[in-house]
Parts: C-alpha cells; sequence; structure tokens
C-alpha cells in the first residue's frame, strides 16, 4: 500500500517540485493550497494521475484529512518580501496557526511531519558563515519581522509538539532557492534581475550590490528535503549551497546569461536587508550524506529558458520595490 503524504502550499515555487518527487518515489499525494500566492498552473499536470488530490484550503482553519496519513509536509507561507508586505497578517498566521493545525493533525494521524523553515530565522547575521546553533539577529517590528518571527514561532511550536506530545518532528532551513516556477512577480534577486533583462530595464541592485547570497538550484533542495524527512534527525537543519555570491556579482551573470545590453542602477537598501547568507551544510554532510550537485551556471540557463517560456505578459508583473 502507498505511503499518503500531505503537501501544504503545494501549487507554490517549492511545493509543486516537491508533489512531483513523492508521486515519482510511488507516495499518494494530497495536496493543499490556498492559492494566494500559488499557481494551479504549477500542479495541473498532476491533476489526471490517481495517486494525486488537490484540496483548495487555508491551513490556519481546521484541517480535516480522511484516512490514514503517514507524513507531512508544511510549506504553507509566503516566501518573498513582496508578498509579505502585502499580507503580512496572513503571513503570521499561516505560521503560527496553520503550523499548530498542521502539527495538531500530525499528532492525531501518527505522522511525521517536516516543516519548513528559513536562513531568515538568522536575521541579519551576526555569524557567517550561518550554523545551526546560531540565534540568529531578527528585528521582531522591523518590516521583515512579520516573516522571520512567522519562522521562528513555527520552529519552536514544531519542537514543543515533538518534546511535550511525542509527535515525530523535522525542521529544514532553507537558504536562497531558485528553479522553475518562480514567479517573475515575485520579488526575489534572480525573478526580479531576469524579468528586468526581458523587459529590456536595468537591473536594480540595493545598497552598493556587496551583500552576499548563496542560492540553491530546487532539484538539490527537494534531494536534500526528501533525505531529512526519512531521516532520524529532529534538530534544525541547513539545506543550501554554500557558494556565496555579491548580488552585484549576481547581476552581472545575470546580464551576461541574458545577453541583454543594459546596465545596473543602484537604489537604497531596504530596512533590515541582511548583509551575509551563507549556509554551514556540515550537519547535511555528516547526517543526510547530501550537498548540491548542480552549479549555478547550470541551473541559471534552466531557470532562465523557463522564464523566457513564459508568456510576456507575465513579464510585465515583475514589481522592483524589493528582493531577498
Amino acid at each position: 500500500m502507498s505511503k499518503r503524504i500531505l503537501i501544504t502550499g503545494a501549487a507554490g515555487f517549492l511545493g509543486s517540485h516537491l508533489c512531483d518527487r513523492f508521486i515519482k518515489e510511488g507516495y499518494e499525494v494530497l495536496a493543499m493550497d490556498n492559492l494566494i500566492t500559488g499557481d494551479l498552473r504549477n500542479i495541473e499536470h498532476l491533476f489526471p494521475l490517481k495517486e494525486f488530490q488537490f484540496y483548495h484550503h487555508d491551513v490556519t482553519k481546521f484541517i480535516h484529512i480522511s484516512g490514514s496519513l503517514d507524513y507531512i509536509l508544511h510549506f504553507a507561507s509566503p516566501a518573498s518580501p513582496i508578498d509579505y508586505l502585502k499580507i503580512p497578517i496572513q503571513t503570521l498566521k499561516v505560521g503560527s496557526m496553520g503550523t499548530h493545525n498542521c502539527l495538531g493533525l500530525a499528532k492525531n494521524k501518527g505522522a511525521r511531519i517536516l516543516v519548513a523553515s528559513t536562513s531568515e530565522v538568522y536575521g541579519d547575521p551576526l555569524v557567517h558563515p550561518q550554523t545551526e546553533e546560531y540565534w540568529g539577529n531578527v528585528n521582531p517590528v522591523g518590516p521583515r519581522g512579520v516573516y522571520d518571527e512567522a519562522k521562528r514561532f513555527m520552529e519552536s511550536i514544531t519542537m514543543a509538539y515533538h518534546t511535550f506530545h511525542n509527535v515525530d518532528t523535522r525542521i529544514i532551513r532553507i537558504f536562497n532557492t531558485y528553479g522553475p516556477r518562480m514567479r517573475l512577480n515575485d520579488g526575489r534577486a534572480l525573478p526580479a534581475f531576469v524579468g528586468q533583462a526581458l523587459r529590456g530595464e536595468d537591473l536594480t541592485v540595493f545598497g552598493d550590490g556587496s551583500q552576499t547570497r548563496s542560492f540553491c538550484y530546487v532539484d538539490d533542495l527537494v534531494e536534500g528535503i526528501y533525505r531529512l524527512l526519512l531521516s532520524d534527525y529532529t534538530q534544525p537543519m541547513n539545506i543550501g549551497n554554500p557558494d556565496e555570491i555579491s548580488l552585484k556579482e549576481f547581476a552581472e551573470e545575470i546580464l551576461e546569461l541574458t545577453g541583454h545590453k543594459v546596465q545596473i542602477a543602484y537604489n537604497p537598501l531596504p530596512v533590515d536587508d541582511p548583509k551575509q547568507r551563507k549556509p554551514d551544510i556540515t550537519k547535511a554532510k555528516a547526517i543526510l550524506g547530501w550537498s548540491p550537485k548542480i552549479g549555478r551556471s547550470d541551473g541559471l540557463k534552466t531557470t532562465y529558458e523557463y522564464f523566457k517560456s513564459l508568456p510576456a505578459e507575465e513579464w510585465t508583473k515583475q514589481p522592483k520595490e524589493f528582493y531577498k
């Protein structure tokens, strides 16, 4: 009999790739999304499959699933500044009430649950690279606090359910990830740069561009999630690519990739924008035998081809206010 897995945020960028992976692995996938930021086009290819079901539901409301359930992947949450600055209350609710509901379901079903935390729990870090033992430098009342603190609460309540209710839990801290199915209008660095290049606009870099990020291709991240879910490790774990690059250098790579003859424009740095971001993946290597395999050059080519294949009207939706 196939294992059953519930994936929340299933119509989003990461959630849809997780649906694909677990279908491929022979699971029965129950996909859940309220479609505030998700897109059914990401999972419509799965609808004809008998082992796939979709639930249009908001996880901040009570979750009912009939029958047995083996695993839960809780990936429901806005994940870009453009989104969580527009819907701050919903962002806080999905990280708190949504996580509470998913943990209650896991307890009721005897299911193992993996929750998607983020490198943003480290805030603007004073430790570099970031290890799982670092507690972070977060402004709880700044514009990014609604996302950062929602994820920090998520980790705390997950560990409470683990220690107090003996729920089988996993916590992943995801660093910057990219690949096909990202939204061109979600405000993150890669789609922001590509969208601007496709429209023939200058690429917007905030500050002097010296702030760094570490970009992991989605297939590598999904492999790390899969291994962590099936492992015995219950503490938070970083999954990301430690290949660090400044945003100025990254913008230059996008210009070279796209071949567009535009310039880099510099704007003031957003409030609480992290200056550095690089995962220490020592634990992932030792415990999961995981490390990223896909280089940025190859991953960017695949992602750029995906963006180019989108209808031209998609390119015009890209906002330029903010990215992470």
